[in-house]
């Protein structure tokens, strides 16, 4: 075992995450605007706790009232109006604690939601997103028992267990003391576990995480392990997770098992206690024994609290654990949020749309850069293609442009106007982005064509779906464009352009393409061809080009390489004064002829 398991073992700090002090700063973050309910819970609460307390005595009432001969009418009277209006206050409370405790998930997970969307894109997709997931649906859930019904019950158990110490006190002070001495060692037990039941939580919870993260992995790749054969080996890796959340589980389970077990113990041993010596002080004519029975309802009332002290610790301790693993959501960076960074000067007229001027970037510190003193203009109107052998830096381009990722040096321009003095997201408002993967939104067609774009018309949409070649193809489905889309709703290559359709109505000024004729047929292909043609016209249009055809429709072609512009030109230019360009070609010619001769029947993909 390492020193770190050692120290996680014993419910030490090891410094890899927040502390429990920061843990309760989280769960009374929450709490604190639902503090009213939390008061009234909490009063409620001493209300039925009082009522418990009483009960004994009106009991012993009732029984001195057998042994006198007085009227029973008043002590029976009185214990049912007890029962009455503490079970009234019971449902009250607990109905109090239900609404706070469901506003609490709410906040809780709209925080998540809010950080998730507004966070820095690359840090946000180097976590698993099934885990990401199970934060927002699990965890929020167990964060919201410990902010409200652990916490009062806690309160409530506390003060009915000194309420009933107390009296034990008044009735009989030896026998209050040998009860006191058996729930101090049951005490003591408590402080030392209870950590231990914290980490084993945390745990948990974690290795649950992890298990989701997988399987969402799988599910989204499910047809690569299917083709694969994978299915066996898929299987065995998940059921590894399993196996590891079961363990971890398991060990949380004897940990509590262990509590509960202690914490009944200890109550038996009182109520043992209680008989011994009260049948001595009974018989030593130090006690009468109304006061002993009700001595001994006293100490059966001890279990209450005491059980419930128990279970709400744990249920604090697993709700610290989940409050750990929201913190980290929360150290999420976040992008930039402001309207304005200061006063910024109006575009420049007739300045390049977007403009890159020695651009240095880094995925990471001490990584080596993506791009180097990068140099690149893209003006007003036209279609510039960047090439280059894998891993040249071309996708860093557009993360840089679209504001995923931030320049170490160097400077990008929209307009004229330094990015750093524009919104993230009113950068993006002049820009569309088309991904090769070409994921869909969840939603229908409809949903996914307007997504960039709600205001766009019907007449803008069937316009643009004609240009791409995808109107008959959506005039088949049985909704049309309500149709939900998935996996078997459309093909690959009707999913991009579907993408494409979407970039195209909000109308950007510059269009962003990771080769979106990767999967469709040479008819499409054509179609999306004259799509851009027509965008380069009225916009700017940037791709990064895998396929020749895209080349030869550039105006502008920047080749690069080991994370540099090494050369750019048009096509004529670059092959004359250009090895490597010479050799790009060369190779998209040959793919371009083995996807010719595999088009040249009709492809499922179109």
């Amino acid at each position: 075992m390492t020193a770190t398991d050692t120290a996680t073992d014993t419910g030490t700090d090891t410094g890899t995450g927040p502390g429990q002090r920061d843990r309760f700063a989280l769960l009374w973050r929450y709490a604190r605007p639902r503090a009213r309910s939390l008061v009234l819970a909490g009063v409620l609460g001493l209300g039925v706790s009082a009522s418990g307390l009483v009960s004994p005595l009106a009991t012993r009432e009732v029984l001195g009232a057998l042994g006198s001969g007085e009227s029973l009418s008043d002590p029976i009277l009185l214990l049912l109006a007890l029962i009455v209006v503490g079970a009234g206050m019971s449902w009250w409370q607990w109905r109090v604690l239900g609404a706070m405790a469901e506003h609490v998930v709410y906040d809780v997970r709209e925080g998540m939601i809010r950080r998730y969307l507004q966070a820095k894109v690359l840090p946000l997709l180097a976590r698993p997103s099934g885990e990401l997931v199970t934060r927002v649906t699990s965890d929020s859930v167990l964060l919201r028992e410990a902010a409200s019904s652990s916490v009062i019950g806690l309160i409530n158990a506390f003060v009915l267990l000194i309420g009933t110490l107390v009296l034990m006190a008044v009735l009989d002070l030896v026998l209050a003391l040998a009860t006191v001495g058996s729930i101090a060692v049951v005490t003591v037990l408590f402080v030392m576990l209870m950590p231990a039941i914290g980490v084993a939580q945390e745990r948990s919870q974690a290795a649950l995480g992890e298990l989701g993260g997988e399987l969402d992995g799988t599910l989204r790749a499910i047809k690569t392990v299917k083709a694969a054969g994978a299915e066996p080996r898929q299987v065995q890796r998940l059921l590894e997770h399993a196996q590891q959340a079961r363990i971890q589980s398991l060990t949380a389970v004897r940990r509590e098992a262990l509590v509960w077990t202690i914490a009944w113990t200890g109550v038996e041993t009182a109520i043992l206690v209680i008989l011994g010596v009260g049948a001595w002080r009974v018989d030593q004519g130090a006690m009468d024994v109304p006061t002993l029975i009700a001595f001994l309802l006293y100490a059966f009332g001890l279990i209450g609290p005491v059980m419930e002290i128990s279970q709400n610790a744990t249920t604090l301790q697993t709700g610290l654990a989940a409050a750990g693993r929201i913190s980290e959501v929360e150290s999420l960076e976040v992008e930039q949020q402001f309207e304005q960074a200061g006063p910024t000067r109006s575009p420049d007229a007739g300045a390049p749309v977007v403009e890159l001027a020695g651009v240095t970037a880094r995925y990471a510190p001490g990584v080596a850069p993506a791009v180097r003193e990068l140099d690149l203009v893209i003006p007003a109107r036209g279609h510039i293609a960047l090439v280059g052998p894998s891993g040249a830096g071309k996708t860093t381009v557009f993360s840089l442009i679209l504001r995923f990722l931030e320049p170490e040096h160097g400077q990008l321009r929209l307009n004229g106007v330094p990015y750093e003095q524009i919104r993230p997201a009113e950068v993006r408002r002049h820009l569309a982005y088309v991904e090769q993967e070409t994921p869909v939104v969840p939603g229908t067609i409809r949903e996914n064509l307007l997504y960039a774009n709600p205001d766009a018309t019907d007449s803008e949409v069937t316009d643009v779906l004609k240009r791409i070649r995808l109107q008959d193809k959506i005039d088949e489905l049985p909704d049309g464009l309500d149709t939900r889309l998935g996996d078997s709703t459309v093909s690959g290559g009707q999913r991009q352009r579907i993408a494409l359709a979407r970039a195209l109505l909000a109308r950007p000024a510059v269009l962003l393409l990771d080769e979106a004729t990767a999967q469709v047929d040479g008819i499409t292909e054509a179609a999306i061809h004259d799509a851009v043609r027509q965008q380069a016209r009225e916009g700017a249009v940037v791709t990064i080009a895998h396929r020749l055809s895209t080349v030869l429709d550039a105006d502008q072609i920047v080749v690069m390489q080991a994370s540099r512009v090494v050369a750019r030109g048009t096509h004529e230019e670059l092959l004359r004064d250009s090895p490597l360009y010479a050799e790009l070609v060369a190779a998209l010619r040959i793919g371009d002829q083995l996807e010719s001769s595999s088009t040249a029947q009709p492809s499922s993909s179109s």
